[in-house]
C-alpha cells in the first residue's frame, strides 16, 4: 500500500504539486532523522542531514525509477549524506579495536545478559551500539532495528554481498566486546550480590 502512494505522491510531484512531496518526508522523515542520529549522534547535524536528505531526494526526484522502494532510495541519500559529514568531520569520531573474542567470552556474555530483564537490555545495546564506529553501528542498525533485509541494505551501502556479510559480522564481534568490555562489570558485581 505504502509504495502505491509513494509512486502515486512522486508523479504527483513530478507534475508540480509541492504539497505532494510535503505527504512523503512526512512518512519518511522520521526514518530518515533515525538513520542521521545513529550514525552522526548529533541532533543539530542530523538535523541538518534530514534537511538536505529530502532537499536532494526532491530535486533528483525524476531520477527514481522504481527499481527499488522510493524508502530504500531514500534511505541511500540520507545514508551518503551522512557518510560525507562523517568524512569531512573524521577527528570527531573515534574507533576502537577489536578484541579477541573467543566462545566462552561469548557464553559468559551471554548468560550476563540473560539475567537482564529486556528493558535494561534494550538499553545496555543501545548505549553500547552508540560506541561502535559509525559505519558498524548503522549497519547493525539498519539490519536488526529497522529490520532491513540485506538486499536493500546492500542497495543503500553499495557495498558486495561479501562486504556487507564481512562487516555484520565484524561489528556483531565488536558490539560483543563493548558489551563485555563496559558493561559485565557492573552486572557482574549488581547481579553477583544476590
Amino acid at each position: 500500500m505504502a509504495i502505491i502512494n509513494d509512486q502515486t505522491y512522486i508523479e504527483k510531484t513530478l507534475k508540480g504539486d509541492t504539497n505532494a512531496f510535503a505527504f512523503l518526508v512526512n512518512n519518511y522523515k522520521v526514518m530518515v532523522f533515525s538513520l542521521a542520529m545513529k550514525m552522526l549522534k548529533s541532533r543539530e547535524e542530523a538535523e541538518e542531514i534530514s534537511q538536505d536528505t529530502f532537499i536532494k531526494a526532491y530535486k533528483n526526484l525524476s531520477k527514481f525509477k522504481g527499481d527499488s522502494k522510493f524508502s530504500t532510495w531514500l534511505y541511500k541519500i540520507a545514508y551518503r549524506s551522512c557518510l560525507d559529514s562523517l568524512k569531512k568531520n573524521r577527528e570527531k569520531y573515534h574507533t576502537g579495536t577489536i578484541d579477541e573474542i573467543t566462545i566462552n567470552k561469548i557464553n559468559s556474555t551471554d548468560n550476563i545478559l540473560e539475567e537482564i530483564s529486556r528493558k535494561e537490555r534494550a538499553v545496555i545495546i543501545k548505549e553500547c551500539l552508540d560506541k561502535l564506529p559509525e559505519e558498524e553501528r548503522t549497519i547493525l542498525w539498519m539490519f536488526y532495528y529497522d529490520e532491513l533485509s540485506l538486499k536493500e541494505i546492500l542497495e543503500i551501502t553499495d557495498l558486495s554481498e561479501s562486504n556487507l556479510k564481512v562487516k555484520l559480522h565484524r561489528a556483531r564481534k565488536r558490539l560483543l566486546t563493548v558489551v563485555k568490555n563496559n558493561v559485565e562489570p557492573e552486572i557482574i558485581n549488581h547481579y553477583g550480590r544476590k
